[in-house]
């Protein structure tokens, strides 16, 4: 078969094409992670006692089995039981009465409610050593969230701290804020701090709470980031933006922001279970902590971040490369980048300091960079003095100013028998002493000029 050139070549981009939409299709279809929930349920004997029309942990397993079904046909779900105060009758008090029953897996909603129903009430309530047992029921996944829903009708019975070990979980990483139903009673004083609680007195409130937390748990929300100018627009874009767990402090989420097509910040699918401190990594960045979003919603967070641009230019010259300025904000010690001559760079509207390390170093201050702006700082061109050395050797290179010598860089005394030095125009001395030489009266010492942008060769041996 004879393919023509020009259908070869159509085939060739077709191809090329195609396999470049299937990267992007590749990089949008990330999947969802894995919701993993863990429902810890209190079997204690007081949850036989009678509440409503029935008693408190009938109620309860009814309840909670009406919730399973509607969750059969959910994807990414995985569910998981754990059960405490069902193994060993009270009194005596067993505090290490506690079980995973039923293991995360999928389509296993069948198997939890035949465990619940098949379970008496008869122990004690270990609250907190239930927690910490929970570590072990959530196998290690990469992109999975870990949700702890409690069910209990009372607190702590075996001297433990459910707020200590819940803590000690979410600052982790290992689970995220746990949702507490607190049955027949109000333990709201209790239980806050071990995390979002909700008060159910009655049934209605029992079955709301459970809507409603799986309805946080599952619902999609979304952020949208205005990163905004100096006039309070969202325009700036197109850096990365990290969000942190409050809590933990670890990293959940890097998006380099972007508009979409209609010119509007992206839209982001983040946890809204987690209270986020985001860094916008502008130059310097930009922090906005405690964000906290409302769960099936889209969310708006506004950011202060108004941005120009920095370049360095020497006179006469565009060419310069490879001479580093460190930059500082006007009057602070601390560096915050190192700018190479080339670039241009994006800064945070505001004052500046530079400090170009050529020899001698010059100091820019209060550089003003402006909104959409590129502030340009010109400097003389320097010039370039190649120092050749016959041996290795001890010396300096000194700026001559009003008769007096300024010290700038040391000679290397290592093999290297030659040094290039970007230079400022103007006058200087290099001195040297052979290694090899005992006698200080073997110092050599030359002086030269430098020329903007020309090149001077500096011969410390005799021609």
């Amino acid at each position: 078969m004879i393919i023509s050139r020009k259908f070869g070549f159509f085939l060739l981009l077709l191809l090329l094409t195609g396999g470049a939409f299937a990267q992007v299709a590749k990089d949008q279809g990330k999947p969802k992670p894995t919701t993993r929930i863990l429902f810890v349920f209190d079997a204690s004997q007081s949850m036989y006692g009678q509440w409503q029309s029935d008693t408190k942990f009938n109620i309860a397993v009814r309840l909670l089995s009406g919730i399973l079904d509607s969750l059969h046909t959910q994807s990414n779900l995985e569910l998981a039981l754990r059960v405490y105060g069902h193994q060993k009758q009270f009194p005596p008090q067993d505090c290490n009465d506690t079980r995973l029953e039923v293991p995360f897996a999928k389509d296993n909603v069948a198997r939890i409610k035949h465990v619940l129903k098949t379970i008496t009430p008869k122990g004690t309530t270990p609250i907190a050593y239930s927690l910490s047992q929970a570590t072990r029921d959530f196998p290690v996944c990469d992109n999975c969230r870990n949700i702890v829903i409690l069910i209990t009708d009372g607190l702590e019975e075996c001297g433990g701290d459910p707020c200590a070990v819940s803590l000690e979980l979410q600052k982790k990483g290992i689970v995220l804020k746990p949702f507490i139903i607190g049955i027949g009673k109000n333990f709201r004083d209790q239980f806050e701090c071990v995390g979002t609680y909700f008060d159910a007195s009655n049934e209605t409130q029992f079955r709301n709470a459970l809507n409603i937390i799986i309805s946080r748990t599952l619902n999609p929300t979304s952020i949208q980031v205005n990163l905004l100018d100096a006039y309070g627009k969202p325009t700036e874009t197109n850096v990365n933006m990290t969000f942190y767990d409050h809590l933990s402090g670890l990293p959940k989420y890097n998006f380099i922001h972007s508009f979409n097509n209609k010119g509007l910040p992206d839209t982001l699918d983040i946890d809204p279970l987690v209270t986020y401190d985001i860094v916008v990594h502008t130059i310097p960045p930009v922090h906005k902590d405690t964000v906290k979003l409302t769960p099936g919603k889209h969310n708006i967070v506004g950011i202060d971040a108004p941005q120009g641009y920095l370049a360095f230019k020497a006179t006469g010259n565009n060419t310069l490369k490879y001479l580093p300025c460190i930059i500082r904000k006007h009057d602070a010690c601390e560096t915050i980048t190192v700018q190479q001559f080339d670039q241009t760079e994006k800064f945070l509207t505001g004052s500046y300091d530079a400090e170009i390390l050529c020899l001698p170093r010059v100091l820019v201050e209060n550089i003003e960079i402006k909104q959409s702006h590129t502030t340009t700082v010109e400097m003389p061109l320097p010039g370039i003095a190649v120092i050749q050395k016959s041996t290795n050797g001890y010396g300096s290179l000194y700026q001559e100013e009003k008769n007096q010598l300024i010290w700038l860089y040391n000679l290397r005394d290592n093999q290297q028998q030659q040094e290039t030095l970007y230079l400022q125009p103007g006058s200087y001395r290099v001195v040297f002493r052979s290694k090899y030489s005992n006698q200080s009266s073997y110092t050599t010492e030359k002086s030269f000029r430098v020329e903007p942008g020309q090149t001077v060769n500096m011969k410390l041996y005799p021609n």
